[in-house]
């Protein structure tokens, strides 16, 4: 089924991101449409920091709050999967996993990334809660503790130095990452940072507490808390369909674009972990207003430019 009605904009997840673009392209008196499969990336989070004035706020009572303030304004949200996107009459459609076929004449992609986690016992299952990545987005709340760096990748030392600045008991395992090299050695000596050579066998958990990171030899180590360094990778199907390409990044892969969250594909934008692997929630919430507005410009201009040509013809 297709629905009729060809929306201004149609943007593909409903996190910060597209939720921030949804508003204020509502508040433009633009038509929105939010696909949202429901598979917030934070959700394992107790709550969300640096958020100005909302610190620590559940994921999903924000992204509710989004919801209703998106809705206030006029945009619709479907809770469904865009499964496909392609070219239509000068804009775009996008099925759904649910079997609407919706149209829009912009593409706003927030669809957020995958963290692909190392395959070790123990970290997928505390993951969000006791195993992090970020030191600002949870490391105040593991601050004094036991830290326990797990070295997947050269970011392990940066993960290391980031977190020794919150707790003086933080270890480096250096597990399957490449040498450090003498001058990060150094450093880490000289802030006390333990370096423990050999891979890691997994976690010991306990009643569902981390107690112990388990080395390959049996050895453990008593830990509070973990950090790995995922892969990030967006979640770029559509914007692949459309025939785009990922751009690579030491820590992963991300959408292209330029500071307004615009990408090489005319009429597609993209915001928030979908084109920054880094972005904090408050930073994607900037992102969906920022893309929100080059998106509603280029609408503008075309607008505009149809007006004179209608009026020429007159």
């Amino acid at each position: 089924m297709t629905t009729n009605m060809t929306y201004d904009v149609a943007i593909v997840g409903g996190g910060a991101a597209g939720l921030s673009a949804a508003v204020a392209l509502a508040r433009s008196l633009r038509s929105v449409l939010v696909v949202d499969a429901g598979e917030p990336r934070n959700a394992p989070a107790d709550g969300a920091h640096n958020v100005l004035a909302r610190d620590g706020i559940p994921p999903l009572e924000l992204l509710a709050a989004g919801r209703r303030e998106a809705e206030h304004y006029g945009a619709r949200i479907r809770h469904d999967r865009a499964v496909a996107a392609r070219r239509h009459d000068g804009g775009f459609e996008v099925d759904l996993a649910g079997g609407e076929t919706v149209r829009a004449r912009r593409l706003l992609l927030a669809t957020g990334l995958v963290d692909e986690l190392p395959d070790i016992p123990g970290v997928r299952e505390l993951w969000g809660k006791s195993v992090l990545h970020c030191p600002y987005c949870h490391g105040w709340e593991v601050r004094g503790q036991r830290i326990g760096v797990l070295g997947t990748s050269p970011l392990g030392v940066h993960q290391a130095l980031l977190f020794r600045q919150l707790s003086e008991h933080v270890t480096l395992f250096t597990h399957r990452m490449p040498d450090p090299g003498g001058d990060a050695e150094a450093q880490l000596a000289a802030l006390d940072v333990p370096v423990v050579s050999g891979g890691v066998a997994g976690l010991r958990v306990d009643d569902g507490v981390l107690r112990a990171v388990v080395l390959d030899d049996g050895r453990e180590f008593g830990v509070d808390a973990v950090t790995v360094a995922p892969r990030f990778v967006a979640r770029s199907d559509l914007y692949e369909q459309l025939g785009g390409a990922l751009t690579e990044h030491p820590a992963g892969a991300f959408i292209a674009t330029d500071p307004m969250g615009r990408t090489e594909i005319p009429g597609v934008w993209a915001a928030g972990n979908s084109s920054d692997l880094a972005a904090m929630v408050a930073a994607a919430t900037g992102a969906g207003v920022m893309a929100a507005a080059s998106v509603n410009a280029d609408l503008v201009a075309e607008d505009a430019a149809a007006a004179v040509k209608a009026r020429t013809a007159r």
